[in-house]
């Protein structure tokens, strides 16, 4: 085979320099030779050629991104096996302009406005794809493209993606592909992933292109699922004062840990951010923070069981405080308190049965003085009652002849029990 062959892929696509290396394929630049066109040629690595069941999987799903036609996502032309060198190749839309991870390493952070225009239009491929049945699953810096004619930017390399209607997919369940610092919570633990992976990928980014840092910084797997599931990121307008609180809550849902957590969609998070650059949405004045930081602080994430994401609450409106009453109004609109229960005045108790005992005595004196005067007019002998001081009756014979004697000593037997 000539050096010039071994240059020309499918006899057509003539490689020029490279663009890019990773592990599983290298991108470099051709010339299309047949439409005359450049084009970016990305080459899989010569290992994943021998697995013929990789090599299925791949066609079928390098198929489903081909049919993705949008202006925020690099157009796939071809694909296929180049014979005589044994290598599998795509064929893509060359972009020329830089990555985000070059932007990045260039200038460290962008402004607000930037950065925003860089996730609004890398949400608006990640809704078509979407929409389309096609799961990114390796949303990075490096996969932004900026193109330098337009200004557009790209998503790039849906090879390891997978279509969500086949089971069939070139990431299975266990195991794991892509950066590690945006994958995640359910990619990382080797589980299926679905578009609320790539939102999460795009939210790890969007965290990075506005602060210059990510949100978890870890060297490995399990440090980084370690992080997420014990650490809460610093609410980016404390990093940057300059952001706007309402843009921080707007990025920190894409980072929630659970799936169900963050947006329902990449619409729904494109609008998000840009209402949150202008200030409009939830502040983190009006949120707090949940898992084991103070209650007033900006925001709220909800914290549970291991694998709980954070996720953004709104504080609830507090009902208005009633002014309390003046001292004055207290004392002439109160009620007054009424015990439950309370024991009647000791004199009250006592006056009662005295009153009733006196009453029985003098009813009792009077039928008796009925009954002397009776006998007095007889001339008889009369046995009368008188009330002591205690109370108690004594009888007392009283014998006269004289009628009149009796009645004088009647009298003062009244006047006596009168007093």
């Amino acid at each position: 085979m000539s050096a010039g062959a071994e240059k020309t892929i499918a006899g057509r696509y003539e490689l020029g320099e490279r663009l890019g290396l990773g592990g599983m394929s290298t991108v470099q630049v051709a010339f299309d030779t047949r439409l005359e066109r450049y084009v970016a040629v990305k080459l899989l690595a010569e290992h994943l050629a021998d697995d013929a069941q990789f090599v299925t999987r791949f066609r079928r799903e390098a198929m489903a991104a081909a049919r993705l036609v949008h202006p925020n996502i690099v157009q796939v032309y071809d694909f296929g096996l180049d014979e005589p060198s044994g290598r599998h190749y795509i064929v893509m839309e060359r972009i020329v302009g830089p990555s985000g991870a070059q932007v990045l390493r260039d200038r460290g952070h962008l402004p607000i406005d930037e950065a925003v225009d860089w996730i609004a239009q890398s949400c608006r491929g990640l809704e078509y794809a979407h929409r389309h049945g096609l799961v990114h699953r390796d949303v990075k810096p490096g996969n932004l493209l900026l193109s330098e004619a337009d200004g557009t930017i790209k998503l790039a390399d849906f090879g390891i993606a997978k279509t969500s209607s086949d089971e069939s997919s070139i990431t299975q369940v266990g195991s794991v592909l892509g950066t590690a610092a945006y994958l995640a919570p359910e990619q990382a633990a080797g589980e299926e992933a679905g578009p609320a992976a790539d939102l999460y990928g795009l939210g790890v980014v969007a965290y990075q292109l506005l602060s210059g840092r990510l949100p978890y910084e870890a060297a490995s797997l399990t440090e980084l699922a370690l992080k997420q599931q014990r650490e809460v990121p610093p609410p980016l307008h404390h990093v940057d004062p300059s952001i706007p609180p309402s843009l921080g809550v707007a990025v920190e849902r894409a980072l929630a840990l659970t799936p169900g957590e963050r947006y329902a969609s990449a619409e729904e998070m494109r609008a998000a951010v840009v209402d949150g650059a202008r200030g409009i949405g939830p502040d983190a004045d009006a949120t707090r923070v949940v898992r084991g930081e103070d209650p007033t602080s900006a925001t709220t994430v909800l914290a549970g069981e291991p694998g709980t994401g954070p996720m953004i609450v709104p504080r609830a409106p507090r009902a208005p405080r009633r002014p309390a009453p003046a001292p004055a109004d207290r004392e002439t609109t109160a009620a007054p308190r009424r015990p439950a229960y309370a024991e009647p005045p000791a004199r009250g108790r006592d006056r009662a049965p005295k009153r009733r005992r006196k009453r029985g005595v003098i009813r009792r004196f009077f039928t008796f003085l009925l009954l002397v005067a009776l006998l007095a007019a007889a001339g008889a002998a009369a046995y009368v009652a008188t009330s002591t001081g205690d109370s108690s009756v004594r009888l007392r014979e009283v014998v006269h002849d004289n009628a009149d004697q009796v009645i004088t000593d009647l009298k003062q037997l009244i006047e006596d029990n009168t007093k």
